[in-house]
């Protein structure tokens, strides 16, 4: 799939050589003759209630959509990346890649609420257009996945979308690379959302410094914003550790 401007994702081709039964990309098909997948966000669409302290076998379920190009991706070359996903999280994930849903289950009663909503951060990373690698950072436990919806902070208008999506991703990408290494975070822009993978502190800050963006504001401004809130992060750790000792 070849990506616009606005809709830089962070990789993750379709897996390759994966088995009928449990991949086979919906897609329609343009004038050209080529297929063509219907790209939609990954949403939850439904979630079970269970107790915090257990799940039910056969009971708990989470629904997850995923855009249709990205299914091959969360399956990956002979369903590795799913596999690696159900054995991390103690989950069972049935793909239905008709209709872009992912069923996520417990595999055993000892899998925990917790591993089912890593389980559906994957996946929805993936979705919004991380590769798997940078996705599997949502296994750690300081980690979350942000989601910014543009078309909730920009005008309704295509132009605009685009205009503001170029401010983030800058010239040849030099904006989100220079906020994901200044706030150690990984930054995903696909079709009219952004998504941040990074521990709680500094996916915060790179969320507000991306608002800034949106709102506006000169790159250089925005930048000293992260470099100080950085500080500030690094003297509380620093007397943190100094406390302790």
């Amino acid at each position: 799939m070849v990506m616009s401007q606005g809709e830089q994702s962070e990789g993750g081709e379709k897996g390759e050589n994966i088995s009928k039964e449990l991949i086979g990309v919906g897609s329609s098909v343009d004038e050209s003759g080529s297929r063509r997948a219907s790209p939609q966000p990954p949403v939850v669409v439904s979630i079970s209630r269970f107790p915090q302290s257990r799940t039910s076998v056969g009971v708990t379920k989470v629904y997850v959509t995923i855009p249709l190009e990205r299914v091959g991706a969360v399956v990956g070359k002979n369903g590795e990346t799913l596999k690696k996903i159900m054995e991390e999280t103690k989950t069972k994930i049935t793909v239905d890649s008709v209709n872009g849903v992912a069923v996520i289950e417990p595999a055993s009663p000892n899998t925990s609420p917790y591993d089912i909503m890593k389980a559906q951060d994957v996946i929805k990373a993936i979705g919004y257009g991380f590769s798997p690698e940078r996705a599997f950072r949502l296994l750690d436990e300081d980690t979350v996945l942000i989601v910014i919806d543009l078309t909730q902070h920009v005008k309704d208008s295509e132009n605009h979308l685009v205009r503001v999506k170029g401010r983030i991703i800058g010239e040849n990408g030099k904006a989100r690379k220079n906020i994901e290494e200044m706030t150690d975070t990984y930054i995903s822009i696909y079709g009219n959302y952004v998504a941040i993978i990074g521990n709680y502190e500094n996916a915060n800050i790179a969320r507000e410094a991306i608002m800034m963006l949106i709102e506006g504001r000169q790159h250089s401004t925005v930048y000293k914003y992260i470099e100080r809130l950085m500080r500030q992060i690094k003297r509380a750790q620093i007397t943190k550790l100094w406390e302790q000792q």
